[in-house]
């Protein structure tokens, strides 16, 4: 194969290496467990790349559309803990199990959202935009969405929260954004590498999450698994009908639809296991799977339409 060649078999082909990988790490989880430490240096990667491919007026642009963010901000706290309560009343999920779907339906969207939105050439500016906007009011909202459901008072580190960011999403990106203004044509070259990069990433930390959770997917909880499917497929599609009724754009409203769907289930399965215990972050490390297979999945349908 020539080498100009691999970006494209990697971009054709992204959802079975993402599942090949996932199979090996079932089978022998230590090939990817080695990835943990790594996680946030890869999504920084990313992020830089992403930086590359957009200008400064991208931004700018988000501040005409202060309204969306709003609407995201509501959908994001408002859509995916009623969605946790409700699919556990239905499916009559036992305690434990409908501890850790409330937690992490109540928490703000995760940092591979951006990630997600790249590769279905959403509207990355919004999305980073909104992933920084819900992680602010995170200290404040889940705590208090916990409260309201579960009667339990938790904590969250605001400073820690909003650092992680900063240096995962934000910094990356800036740099990104410098080096393009200054050297635009000389980078071109490299950009075509930057989707496949960010490809194998997300194929690895799939990969790895699969490998550190083997005992509880062998274990087969298949209620919960279905819970944690029901969750995130009905947040993606509220938040892309939703943003669709409230007449955003195609693009805009599958950007939401990634950040309303998509949540940071590292810090529910952290909360959980904090403030209920252990059993409850079940959810969590299911959500932490599934999402980033179902937002590949979405990526991979949406990445070659331009409507």
């Amino acid at each position: 194969m020539k080498i100009d060649a691999v970006p494209f078999f990697i971009e054709r082909n992204f959802i079975l290496i993402a599942v090949g990988m996932s199979a090996v790490a079932l089978a022998h989880p230590p090939a990817f467990t080695w990835v943990k430490p790594h996680i946030p240096l890869g999504l920084g990667i990313i992020m830089f790349g992403m930086g590359l491919t957009l200008e400064f007026g991208d931004f700018v642009d988000i501040l005409r559309k202060w309204p969306l963010v709003g609407l995201g901000m509501i959908l994001q706290y408002a859509i995916m803990p009623l969605l946790a309560v409700s699919i556990s009343h239905v499916l009559g999920l036992p305690a434990d199990i409908t501890i850790g779907m409330i937690v992490v339906g109540a928490c703000p969207g995760g940092t591979a959202s951006n990630v997600i939105a790249y590769l279905a050439k959403a509207n990355v500016p919004l999305s980073v935009t909104m992933t920084l906007a819900s992680t602010c009011l995170a200290p404040v909202l889940t705590p208090a969405i916990i409260y309201l459901f579960l009667e339990r008072q938790v904590e969250i580190d605001f400073w820690s929260m909003v650092t992680s960011v900063f240096w995962i999403v934000v910094f990356p990106l800036i740099d990104g954004l410098v080096l393009r203004r200054i050297f635009r044509r000389r980078l071109e070259p490299f950009l075509r590498w930057f989707p496949s990069l960010s490809i194998i990433v997300i194929a690895l930390l799939i990969a790895c999450i699969i490998g550190l959770n083997q005992a509880t997917l062998l274990g087969l909880p298949l209620l919960a698994l279905v819970a944690v499917v029901l969750h995130n497929s009905l947040g993606l599609a509220a938040g892309y009908g939703l943003a669709r009724a409230a007449r955003c754009g195609k693009r805009d409203a599958r950007t939401l639809a990634i950040e309303v769907g998509m949540q940071n289930s590292g810090l529910g399965v952290a909360l959980a296991v904090k403030h209920f215990g252990a059993a409850t972050a079940l959810p969590g490390a299911l959500f932490s799977l599934w999402h980033n297979l179902s937002g590949v999945a979405l990526a991979r349908r949406w990445r070659n339409r331009t409507d």
